[in-house]
């Protein structure tokens, strides 16, 4: 009776298997992070906007003398119009990742909205969330709204031209005269509506970005994420300037929440 022998695994089939369990592996992590996360942020999105209404609600009886967030806590509205009219999220106080699990976080240690410096806020571009996952798409003039008890404060995209003749040109689209000149060629005409860094490149959030401890003039909104896609290894900015404020009306939006 002969015995038959049974077939040599060979190295290719081995790493042929090997590479299958990575992908499908792989396959499960994105699933993870695009699908699964985005769940549980928006179940913690909702609850800090509900939240951040009833404390408005609160206030607007009982008004606290300053505006003093605590960390994990919602303080204000994003609002981004070209990404459709009804975008927005919470804007929770801190950077860790469990806060930043709710909704994008403002940095500890920036100007809060509407103070002359630097009101820079940190938001993930893939799963939990995404908040900042089409900030590529944002363009010169385009407007951010950010929407405090009291407020809507409406800043611009800066040019994102290194030539200073260029930045004039596309700065008075949307810039007061003497912003345009500080953009051309004063305090920020270094500064890019945006760009890519690596991740120790704090001075994206100095008061006048890049310059260190220099006085600001300006009241300045940075955003931050991460870059390329699925990967932390280097940082999206993008830089705007307060151009607007309105008071709020019960009831009624500005015009610029319209525009899309």
């Amino acid at each position: 009776m002969t015995t038959r022998s049974r077939p040599k695994i060979g190295a290719r089939q081995v790493l042929g298997e090997l590479l299958l369990t990575v992908g499908a592996l792989a396959l499960l992590f994105a699933f993870y992070e695009a699908f699964w996360t985005n769940l549980a942020s928006g179940r913690l999105q909702a609850d800090a906007d509900a939240g951040l209404a009833q404390q408005w609600e609160q206030e607007r009886v009982n008004p606290r003398s300053a505006l003093t967030p605590e960390l994990g806590e919602a303080f204000a509205r994003i609002h981004v119009p070209a990404y459709g009219s009804d975008w927005q999220y919470a804007i929770m106080e801190g950077t860790d990742e469990e806060t930043l699990l709710a909704g994008p976080g403002r940095y500890a240690q920036t100007q809060l909205p509407g103070e002359a410096g630097n009101f820079a806020v940190a938001g993930h571009r893939v799963g939990k969330g995404a908040p900042f996952n089409d900030l590529g798409a944002l363009e010169v003039c385009d407007a951010i709204v950010v929407e405090t008890q009291t407020e809507w404060i409406t800043y611009r995209v800066l040019p994102m031209s290194h030539d200073g003749g260029q930045r004039a040109a596309e700065a008075a689209g949307c810039f007061a005269p003497d912003q345009a000149e500080r953009l051309a060629t004063g305090e920020y005409a270094g500064v890019l509506g945006r760009h890519i860094t690596l991740p120790g490149d704090v001075g994206v959030l100095d008061p006048v970005p890049g310059q260190g401890g220099a006085d600001a003039p300006e009241s300045v909104l940075t955003l931050t994420t991460c870059h390329p896609q699925f990967s932390n290894r280097e940082r999206m900015i993008v830089h705007a300037m307060e151009v607007e404020t309105q008071p709020k009306i019960p009831g009624e939006r500005p015009d610029v929440m319209e525009e899309n």
